[in-house]
């Protein structure tokens, strides 16, 4: 396994894109918040990971990630928190990055710039400014899907020099690029970023899984890590492919709606995602937990 060299968390295992919990008028209720990081702890996850995509943080404002950075910072120590503070510009990014240091995180996550196309240095630029802003530990999370900018492996090879630059959450699903990048820089901590990923993410050198699953059970993630850290492989192959059908479970409906529709199933009062996005309709929502039933989660 590479923990990292370079990574003072070492971080390693389940690290749950914890959700924000908003109220019927979409406000956000920070308590509630607060108690989903501690539900995902409690349920064997190894860090927490606030303001990610599941966290809905392009939908927020800026004081509004900022109060979840404070909610969830307060509400968990035993653990490692790193907190979301990519935004499309770096004066905003390097703003959130000191405001997540002040309110105690333990780690930054840093998404590429989105909207505009980037190219190597400017990458490149972006992180060093950050980096020079703080002195946590900073997680590059690279998800070109979303933000329109893949990092090449030449600009990370040079991402690589900076000082405070801990490692990668990798959303690329590109296993040739992660294994790559793990092979060329096992100073580097490597998250895999997709539950589709997470075995064969450990198996070519991740330390850990940044997983949606592992939102609404957070066990079963767990279960597979900590079996494969064990040396039990036949095991984390199974729970692969139950991780598989969960996954396949809570895709019914459109984009997002599944971490926050399955929730309240598993006990946990999610609320409503934040308008444009939308929670599943009756339909897929019964076709959800007929799935989760006949895999015997609910």
């Amino acid at each position: 396994m590479h923990t990292g060299s370079n990574d003072p968390l070492s971080l390693q295992g389940v690290i749950p894109p914890t959700i924000t919990v908003f109220d019927d008028d979409e406000e956000v209720d920070y308590e509630a918040t607060a108690a989903h990081a501690r539900y995902v702890v409690d349920g064997g996850a190894h860090g927490v990971f606030p303001l990610g995509t599941n966290g809905e943080f392009p939908l927020l404002t800026g004081e509004e990630r900022k109060g979840v950075v404070e909610a969830v910072t307060e509400e968990i120590d035993e653990v490692p928190v790193i907190a979301g503070v990519g935004a499309p510009s770096t004066y905003e990014t390097v703003a959130a990055a000191a405001h997540a240091e002040s309110a105690g995180a333990d780690g930054l996550v840093v998404v590429t710039p989105y909207y505009y196309p980037l190219d190597g240095d400017a990458a490149l630029n972006h992180y060093r400014r950050v980096a020079e802003a703080v002195d946590l530990p900073i997680y590059i999370y690279h998800i070109p899907s979303k933000t329109g900018n893949a990092l090449s492996l030449d600009t990370l090879a040079e991402l690589a020099g900076i000082e405070n630059l801990a490692g990668v959450k990798d959303s690329s699903k590109d296993v040739p690029w992660l294994a790559q990048a793990i092979d060329a820089h096992p100073e580097l901590t490597f998250l895999a970023g997709s539950d589709s990923l997470l075995f064969p993410g450990l198996e070519i050198g991740c330390s850990g899984m940044v997983s949606a699953v592992a939102n609404v059970y957070p066990e079963l993630v767990a279960d597979l890590y900590e079996s494969y850290e064990e040396g039990d492989e036949e095991r984390a192959r199974e729970l692969q492919s139950d991780v598989y059908d969960v996954r396949d479970a809570i895709k019914y409906g459109s984009y997002m709606a599944g971490v926050k529709s399955a929730l309240p199933h598993v006990g946990f009062d999610a609320g409503p995602l934040r308008s444009p996005l939308q929670l599943m309709d009756e339909e897929s929502e019964e076709a959800m937990v007929e799935d989760l039933e006949s895999l015997d989660l609910l």
